[in-house]
């Protein structure tokens, strides 16, 4: 009998100020199996990366505000999150500075997707080729969540989750002790578009985790504000 290989959904952040364009590469990171989350200005950005692990950004060099060279420097002071940066100027010497930013690659628009997803692919490779420990994991009882690989386990079995699934018990985890309403997570999730897909899958989720469903120990409802992730007590 053979095992099936697990399968790691990678995270990527786009920004973009352009809507349209933020819309489609969305869309299509979608397709080809990435968790995505996107953002169009650089504080909207820092949001989010205070808030979620990613592993790789897709970063426009214009826009409003803090441009995104300078966001790059900002991110390489306490971030090595592979950074592909996009940009309009095709000049070398906007590329040099970017690379000594910290940016791991850069496309000229326009771009052909299937080069982008290339050159995305060839990054994350290299990323987890280079890192020897790639575990980043959080016990809660008798689970383990390993964030690395967005993997949930119990006595070293594997819980089968959906996407959407997965999606909620990631954005919980990593935001664990701090009250989450339903609009923040439909922010953080790309499978939660509304609350009532939030609510079903918090029901589905603490069916596969809580020792008794409807008295979670995990997964607790904090009446009129939302939902908050706790790992100290065991099923």
């Amino acid at each position: 009998m053979t095992s099936k290989r697990k399968e790691k959904f990678f995270h990527i952040l786009v920004v973009d100020d352009d809507n349209r364009l933020r819309r489609l590469l969305e869309k299509f990171l979608k397709d080809n199996n990435f968790i995505v989350n996107s953002a169009s200005s650089a504080s909207q950005a820092k949001k989010y990366l205070n808030l979620l692990k990613f592993d790789l950004l897709v970063l426009d060099v214009m826009m409003p505000g803090e441009d995104g060279l300078h966001f790059a420097e900002q991110i390489r002071k306490s971030s090595k999150v592979p950074i592909l940066m996009l940009t309009a100027m095709d000049e070398s010497k906007n590329r040099i500075d970017g690379l000594q930013k910290g940016v791991d690659d850069y496309m000229g628009k326009p771009f052909e997707p299937q080069e982008l997803l290339l050159r995305i692919k060839a990054i994350l490779r290299r990323v987890q080729k280079d890192q020897t420990h790639n575990f980043d994991e959080i016990t809660f009882g008798n689970y383990i969540y390993d964030q690395s690989n967005n993997l949930l386990t119990k006595n070293g079995t594997k819980i089968d989750l959906t996407l959407a699934e997965s999606d909620l018990l990631r954005i919980l985890i990593l935001n664990k002790d701090n009250i989450m309403n339903r609009k923040k997570i439909m922010e953080l999730g790309s499978s939660l578009r509304n609350p009532r897909t939030v609510d079903v899958q918090i029901i589905r989720l603490r069916r596969k985790i809580e020792l008794e469903p409807n008295r979670p120990e995990y997964i607790q409802t904090i009446r009129g504000k939302g939902y908050i992730f706790r790992t100290g007590m065991k099923p």
